[in-house]
């Protein structure tokens, strides 16, 4: 089995400056504007799921904002299991929320929303044990 090489560092860098401003830009469109309450399906129960969301997202600023100084990939790894983790924890309470009212819709929505948070849960759980042997490894390599 070969081993993938990592893209070079100015490629990396760009990637994280472009997920900073992505995930800004979304902390603005959903708390300022348009704001959360413009999509017409979403509740008042969003409210309830906005405080995991926010933190998800700034999260991910930071780790990325912190990856364009150094991203040795044991330290990715360490940022990616904070993001993944938190993004989690979103997931699962927007599951136990569900803050969706999809009216009369002659497709199943609800059901497909369900099934997309279940892929996003189990994804994440895998994706957080990928990067917990990428720390282990790579902290095995540091000494």
């Amino acid at each position: 089995m070969s081993r993938k090489e990592r893209p070079g560092p100015a490629t990396r860098r760009t990637g994280y400056v472009i997920a900073v401003l992505v995930n800004a830009a979304l902390l603005v469109v959903v708390n300022r504007w348009p704001g959360w309450d413009a999509v017409p399906f979403l509740t008042g129960d969003t409210e309830r799921v906005l405080e995991l969301v926010n933190l998800s997202l700034i999260v991910s600023i930071v780790a990325n904002v912190l990856y364009v100084v150094a991203d040795p990939p044991w330290f990715k790894a360490l940022g990616d299991i904070a993001t993944t983790g938190v993004g989690l924890a979103a997931v699962l309470r927007v599951w136990q929320v569900f803050p969706f009212d999809f009216g009369d819709a002659s497709f199943p929505w609800g059901t497909l929303t369900r099934v997309l948070l279940v892929v996003a849960a189990v994804g994440s759980a895998i994706g957080i044990m990928t990067a917990a042997s990428r720390l282990v490894t790579g902290l095995g390599r540091r000494g």
